[in-house]
């Protein structure tokens, strides 16, 4: 885990820059792919899921390791040859993972977060999951164990390999010709991020896209029908925490309430977007029907307020930063207590962003929390023997935190939800 707390210290800041980037280029020629709102829902997604895999707080079915200590047929060599063996296996069990996702009622809970902005920009790349508490890609990777792929090849193509599908997450690259014959281009993943009926479920590939082309799940980009993005049951919310459940809420209340015993487990592992006969009849849900005319969540937000989200997510990026320079440092209860604190911040603020009344009291608290928190420990993990006056940024930090919670909560005036059209 501080292997990888230490890759993200470098590819945080890289993410943050190609973000400035894109968003500088659409202002500069006057199309803007970024909503503020939005953008911030999303890379607070993207804090939530590194918080979760950088402490390591999922349960491993099997193991890599384990694996290749027990099934190995034979052994290969570090050499450039099982570098291009441990890719072509990564990649191609990472499409059947994708694929199952999509088609899995119960898989599906942990995927809908990156579909879930209705904009499609490098900040969508970011929404990954929080709800992937069960890891089991590992059993995926039975070819490279049966090869004897060394574990320290797939450490490190791993995050390599997660890494390097953020570029095509853009509207501003077209078509590139014959490079569109084996990569997965932002013209094919646009496609796979449409909820167009042309393009739901295509385009699984991550890397190459020969395994589209190979299982038939390939589709190109439509001149004719330009790709509207989003899921069909709409989020409704800003609060990555929320989009990260709400399907294995929904799918929970309908176990519960269907007569059959038989569609209480089967719910689980049926088609995505499957419900028993009953409870559809009885609780129907609202799913977009025309792609072309459905209603954008948004919420009403003043300068001040989106100034704010900015600021907290931001401050967050900071903190993670430093809890990942001093991961040894702060020893692991630390790091839980530091992490939660962080988790709680995003929860904080994009409730405020929901308009929610129960974001001023997250809010009042965890800056109450913040405070008694230094007061305990005399210092915020170490922090002013890093940074000069580093605790009078933090007292200050959880003052405005405590202010701003109330002030856009109840001075500011509640926003009303609106919807605007696509």
């Amino acid at each position: 885990m501080e292997t990888y707390a230490n890759a993200l210290l470098y590819a945080i800041p890289f993410f943050i820059l190609l973000l400035v980037v894109e968003i500088s280029y659409g202002y500069f020629i006057k199309k803007q792919m970024h909503k503020t709102l939005d953008t911030v829902s999303s890379i607070s997604s993207g804090l939530t899921n590194i918080i979760k895999d950088s402490l390591g707080l999922a349960f491993i079915v099997v193991s890599y390791p384990f694996l290749l200590e027990h099934l190995a047929l034979t052994e290969i060599k570090a050499t450039w040859l099982v570098w291009v063996i441990a890719f072509v296996v990564m990649d191609f069990a990472g499409y059947w993972n994708h694929r199952l996702s999509h088609r899995v009622n119960i898989f599906w809970n942990q995927h809908v977060i990156h579909h879930s902005s209705e904009e499609f920009n490098l900040a969508c790349a970011l929404r990954q999951p929080i709800s992937n508490l069960i890891g089991y890609f590992s059993i995926l990777l039975l070819p490279a164990a049966l090869l004897g792929v060394p574990y320290e090849v797939i450490a490190i193509l791993a995050p390599v390999h997660l890494f390097a599908q953020f570029w095509y997450h853009t509207k501003h690259i077209g078509k590139m010709g014959w490079v569109e014959k084996v990569l997965v281009t932002p013209s094919q993943h646009r496609v796979h991020h449409a909820i167009n009926p042309e393009y739901i479920d295509k385009n699984l590939g991550q890397i190459l896209c020969i395994w589209d082309r190979m299982f038939g799940t390939f589709q190109e980009e439509l001149d004719d029908v330009p790709p509207q993005f989003g899921i069909l049951k709409q989020a409704a919310t800003w609060n990555p925490v929320h989009i990260n459940f709400q399907h294995f809420w929904n799918m929970l209340k309908d176990a519960w309430r269907t007569k059959k015993y038989g569609d209480k487990l089967r719910i689980w592992f049926m088609p995505t977007g499957w419900r028993p006969k009953d409870v559809q009849e009885k609780y129907p849900m609202t799913i977009i029907e025309d792609v072309y005319q459905f209603k954008r969540y948004d919420t009403v937000a003043s300068r001040s307020l989106k100034a704010y989200v900015i600021f907290q997510m931001l401050f967050s990026v900071l903190l993670l930063m430093y809890m990942f320079y001093s991961y040894s440092d702060i020893g692991f209860d630390g790091l839980l207590w530091f992490g939660a604190f962080v988790f709680v911040g995003i929860y904080g603020y994009s409730s405020l962003m929901d308009r929610s009344k129960i974001a001023v009291y997250v809010e009042m608290g965890r800056g109450l929390l913040g405070l008694g928190t230094m007061y305990y420990l005399g210092d915020w993990f170490g922090l002013d023997s890093f940074l000069p006056f580093g605790n009078v940024v933090m007292v200050v930090y959880f003052l405005i935190t405590i202010f701003c919670g109330i002030y856009f909560t109840f001075l500011e005036g509640e926003g009303s939800e609106t919807q605007v059209m696509a």
